[in-house]
């Protein structure tokens, strides 16, 4: 029982971190969709990465909302109607 909460946890993390690696290359490195600014896109980013590495300041986030974002920015599915998305600035 242990192991498969372990799994799940793990498979979690490394889907944020994915993510987080999604936003870097998609809207900071590449530019190419203009969506999102590269400071918002980093800090949206920084999240992803806090969440996985169980950074208490991010205790406040939706883990089932920050999922669903970070399916979405993989999927290049509308990731802007989450409520995690950062406003247009």
């Amino acid at each position: 029982m242990e192991t498969a909460k372990s799994g799940a946890h793990d498979t979690y993390c490394a889907l944020m971190l994915q993510a987080a690696g999604v936003i870097r290359l998609r809207y900071v490195e590449c530019s190419q969709d203009t969506s999102l600014s590269p400071a918002a896109a980093n800090e949206l980013a920084d999240a992803f990465e806090g969440i996985a590495n169980g950074d208490p300041e991010f205790d406040q986030i939706d883990p089932k909302e920050a999922i669903a974002l970070a399916h979405r920015l993989l999927d290049d599915d509308h990731p802007e109607l989450s409520r995690l998305w950062p406003e247009s600035r």
